[in-house]
C-alpha cells in the first residue's frame, strides 16, 4: 500500500486543498526531496520561514502520526529514485547494444498503443478549439518537458499569432510572464513524473484568472488535471533513468496537424511569408550546398589538388537563391594539403 501512497502521491492528491502554509511545505519537499529527507521539522520550518508546528500538521495531514514517519517516507522515496539505475543495470545485464536498442523501441511502441487506447479524443477537439479561439496561448514544460514545450511554441507559431513558451528559470518569473493572462487567454501545460510544482502553480493561477487550461500528462490521476479544462493523456513510463516522450511528442504533433486542418489557407499564407522572408534575407545562405556529382569533385581534386573548383558548387547559383553554397569562394583541400 505504501508504494501506491508514497510521500508524492499523498501531497499530489491533497495539494488543491492545502493551506498556502502547506504549499510551501509540499513545494519545497517535490523540489528538494533529497534535501528534505535530512532537514528536521525546526530546520524546514526555518528553511520556509514558517514554525516547526506548522511542519508537524502538514505531516498529519497527510495521513502520518507525526513527522519523524513523513521524513522516513520522504527518504524511502528518495531511495527508490536512486536505485532506478540499479534497476536498469539488472534489467539490460548481459543485453548487446542492438538487444538494448529493440527493447526501448519496443517500450516505446507500447507506450504509443496505449496513449490510442486511452486518450479522450472529445478531450483533443476541445483543445483544438481552445488554441484556435484564445486571444493568447501561453505554453510550460519545465526540466524535461521544455524541449516538447518548445517544440509545440515554435509551430504554433507558424499557425497562429500570439503564441508565448514561458521561460522557466524560476517560478517568480513565471508569474510575471503570466501577469496579463485572462479568460480570453488559454494555457498549456506539460508535466510527467516527477510532476512539476511549478507547473502547477501556473495552472492553478491560469485558473484563478479564468483562463482556459489545458494539460498534456500521464494519467487521470496526475495533479496537473486538478485545474484543466480537458486533459491529454500520454503514457511516459521510465524506461531507464530518463522518461521516455516518444507518445507526449506524438500527441503534440498530432494537435499541430488537427490546427493545420481547421486553419489551412492561414498556415499556407504564414508559410508562404516565411519562405519568401527566408529567400529574401538568404537565411540559409550558409547552411545549405548545392550537390554535384561527387566522384567528378573527388577526381578532380586528386589530379589537380591546388585547383580552385568553387565554380562547381557556385556557378549556378542565383543571386538570393536559398541554395548559394557555404564553400562558393573558398577552396577544397585534400586531407594532406596544408592549411
Amino acid at each position: 500500500m505504501e508504494n501506491r501512497h508514497d510521500i508524492i502521491s499523498r501531497i499530489n492528491e491533497k495539494y488543491a486543498a492545502m493551506s498556502k502554509g502547506h504549499k510551501a511545505i509540499a513545494t519545497y519537499i517535490m523540489e528538494h526531496y533529497d534535501q528534505a529527507a535530512f532537514m528536521t521539522a525546526a530546520k524546514l520550518g526555518a528553511e520556509l520561514g514558517i514554525s516547526e508546528s506548522t511542519v508537524v500538521r502538514f505531516a498529519a495531514g497527510l495521513g502520518y502520526e507525526g513527522y519523524p514517519q513523513m521524513q522516513q517516507a520522504i527518504a524511502a522515496w528518495v531511495k527508490g529514485k536512486l536505485n532506478t539505475v540499479d534497476g536498469v543495470g539488472a534489467k539490460y545485464a548481459g543485453s548487446t547494444q542492438s538487444e538494448i536498442l529493440t527493447s526501448v523501441l519496443n517500450s516505446d511502441i507500447e507506450k504509443l498503443r496505449h496513449t490510442i487506447d486511452h486518450l479522450d479524443p472529445a478531450a483533443f477537439e476541445t483543445a483544438v478549439d481552445l488554441i484556435l479561439s484564445a486571444k493568447r496561448v501561453y505554453i510550460l514544460g519545465i526540466r524535461s518537458c521544455e524541449p516538447l514545450a518548445g517544440f509545440l511554441s515554435f509551430y504554433l507559431g507558424m499557425i497562429r499569432d500570439n503564441v508565448i513558451q514561458i521561460k522557466s528559470t524560476s517560478t517568480s518569473e513565471i508569474f510575471e510572464q503570466m501577469l496579463r493572462i485572462d479568460e480570453e487567454d488559454c494555457i498549456i501545460g506539460i508535466s510527467f513524473p516527477r510532476y512539476s510544482m511549478r507547473t502547477l502553480k501556473a495552472m492553478e493561477f491560469a485558473n484563478d484568472r479564468s483562463a482556459k487550461v489545458i494539460t498534456i500528462t500521464d494519467s487521470v490521476h496526475s495533479p496537473m488535471n486538478l485545474y484543466s479544462s480537458c486533459n491529454l493523456l500520454a503514457r511516459s513510463d521510465m524506461v531507464s533513468i530518463v522518461d521516455s516522450l516518444v507518445a507526449p511528442l506524438s500527441v503534440i504533433n498530432a494537435l499541430v496537424v488537427a490546427l493545420c486542418m481547421k486553419s489551412p489557407e492561414q498556415v499556407r499564407k504564414n508559410l508562404e511569408q516565411l519562405e519568401n522572408a527566408w529567400n529574401n534575407y538568404q537565411v540559409y545562405m550558409n547552411d545549405e550546398i548545392n550537390f554535384i556529382n561527387e566522384d567528378s569533385v573527388l577526381t578532380e581534386s586528386f589530379l589537380n589538388p591546388r585547383r580552385k573548383i568553387e565554380k562547381k558548387y557556385c556557378g549556378n547559383r542565383r543571386r538570393g537563391s536559398r541554395n548559394d553554397g557555404g564553400l562558393c569562394g573558398g577552396k577544397i583541400r585534400r586531407s594532406g594539403d596544408a592549411l
